[in-house]
Order: C-alpha cells, then structure tokens, then sequence
C-alpha cells in the first residue's frame, strides 16, 4: 500500500478511479475488495466510487454513491470491534456489501463515511425542544 494521500491497493485499481474524478474531487483512498461482484472502491471528499463487475445491471460499471445519498454504513460485529473487513453501505436504492483486505480499511471507511453522513445531518435544536 502507498503512503499519504491518497492511499491505494493496487495502481491499476487507483488510475480507474482517477480517470472518473470531477475537476476539484478530492481523491483520499483506492481500496481492493475480497469476493465476487465488488472490485474496489474509491473514497473521495464528495462521494464513493466503486466498479461493479455485473452485479447490479449483468455489466461491468462503475457506481458513484454521493455522501448525501447515503442514509447509514453497518459493520460486522463479530464479537470484537473492526475485527471483520465487511461494512454494508445503506441508501436509498438498497445496501451496497463490501469486504475489504484487513479490518483497518472497513474501520478507516466506516468512520470516514459516518462522519460524511453525520455532517450532513447535523439537526439543528427547535426553540423549546427538549426542556
């Protein structure tokens, strides 16, 4: 793995995600995925991006996931806390399921992702709400 930002896996995987960034996108981390369906996925400062190898139209595409249209991000819990590379991205759409080489990832991504969400939602108190 590479060091600094943005972070990758495999270069190949990080030039494809390169080539699908808007002017001013900020790229943060490419990371290689475990499994049938879910290639990688590239985590930038507007969205997550991810080659789908057919699973969700029978083609090979990629699938841009803007932080505004993600409602929640679960991790496996498998008894321990990050011990699992696996996170499921929930939207509106349906969950997206990703399992990644190592727990650190699944960790780095779910916190990132929380924290876009969380930005985004932040409620603001209503005058006499909660006295």
């Amino acid at each position: 793995m590479s060091s600094g930002w943005p972070v990758y896996d495999n270069e190949t995987q990080y030039r494809q995600i390169v080539a699908y960034l808007l002017p001013g996108e900020t790229l943060y981390a490419v990371y290689d995925c475990k499994g049938i369906g879910t290639g990688f996925v590239g985590i930038t400062d507007r969205r997550l991006i991810f080659y789908d190898q057919g699973i969700i139209a029978k083609k090979r595409m990629m699938v841009s996931l803007p932080y505004q249209n993600i409602l929640g991000v679960a991790v496996a819990d498998e008894g321990m806390i990050f011990q699992s590379g696996e996170i499921i991205i929930l939207t509106a759409f349906g969950r997206f399921a990703f399992e990644f080489r190592g727990p650190d990832r699944a960790d780095w991504i779910y916190r990132f992702l929380l924290g876009q969400i969380l930005a985004q939602r932040s409620p603001t108190p209503t005058a006499g709400y909660g006295r």
